[in-house]
């Protein structure tokens, strides 16, 4: 919370991922103590689900809980929260602090065959995107770098990213 604060204070990013289900069904408080202070919340269909379970929103569905957590109140008004819900092969959602559209940016196709294991796909996600946010880029372009990584991500047994290095290009 103290690391909370400060980012508020000196006008500091401050990004929640919702990490797990059972995270925001056991940890209910610790979880909205910290809601003032999100500039970015990530997470996926699952944990957007467990979010409004654990809330008692009156919709699951991943598009409603986005711009549920985009509007809760927030502390550093000098921003708006962003809240983003993957969905797997589904587009990415992204909600955005008083506006009424929730945006859907197509996740790139990829063939089933290179599919390997998606464990880690969140992460590197959620690695991708702060890459691009902590460089400056819009965030069209740092949604698009954490699905590049995400995707990148599948292809390798586990958590992992391919040896030799690949470097980030912009879709086309």
């Amino acid at each position: 919370m103290e690391l909370a604060k400060q980012a508020a204070e000196h006008n500091k990013t401050f990004v929640l991922s919702l990490s797990a289900p059972f995270i925001l069904q056991f940890f209910k408080d610790v979880v909205d103590a910290s809601a003032p202070y999100w500039d970015y919340v990530i997470g996926n269909e699952t944990e957007a689900a467990a979010y409004a379970e654990a809330h008692g929103l009156p919709s699951k569905e991943p598009k409603d809980v986005a711009k549920h957590l985009a509007n809760l109140p927030k502390i550093n008004t000098q921003k708006k929260r962003i809240a983003i819900v993957t969905q797997g092969t589904d587009a990415t959602l992204v909600a955005v602090q008083g506006e009424d559209e929730v945006r859907e940016f197509p996740v790139h196709a990829i063939d089933k065959e290179k599919i390997n294991d998606t464990n880690g796909a969140g992460d590197a996600f959620a690695g991708g995107l702060l890459a691009g946010i902590l460089e400056g880029k819009s965030l069209e372009t740092s949604i698009d770098m954490g699905q590049w990584l995400a995707r990148l991500s599948i292809q390798e047994l586990g958590p992992s990213y391919p040896f030799p290095k690949q470097t980030y290009q912009a879709s086309s």
